[in-house]
């Protein structure tokens, strides 16, 4: 299977942030889980929310995030990870003056009836 990053469609996710779905069982036959990647415009934020179902992994391509996981806070530069388990809330700030690029890679893939929306993320 390949993905050609020109052929897939951005849209809005229910947190609020602009991803592609660069890999998805919906679009890209069967599978297990799904890849996409998010952007965040500077000063803007992604919903709080969470998943019932999927882990996550994020890891930032560019850009500078302040994350909240759980009751957490930290910041994130490009090149880190972080690993998000099943019911913990989390949200990203882009505090940098650069768009925030991070790839997401959930398993089992990625659904908007697996996101459940918190509150607005802290300013």
């Amino acid at each position: 299977m390949i993905s050609h990053y020109q052929d897939v469609s951005s849209y809005v996710t229910r947190d609020g942030s602009t991803i592609r779905e660069l890999i998805h069982p919906n679009c890209h036959g069967p599978g297990n889980q799904s890849l996409a990647e998010a952007r965040v415009a500077p000063g803007c934020s992604t919903l709080l929310h969470s998943h019932n179902e999927s882990e996550e992994i994020y890891h930032i391509t560019a850009g500078h995030a302040r994350m909240t996981l759980g009751s957490e806070e930290f910041l994130l530069a490009p090149g880190d990870s972080v690993r998000i388990v099943p019911g913990t809330p989390h949200c990203l700030l882009n505090v940098g003056v650069d768009e925030l690029c991070v790839l997401c890679c959930c398993s089992p893939p990625y659904s908007h009836e697996d996101t459940v929306l918190m509150a607005p993320a802290p300013a």
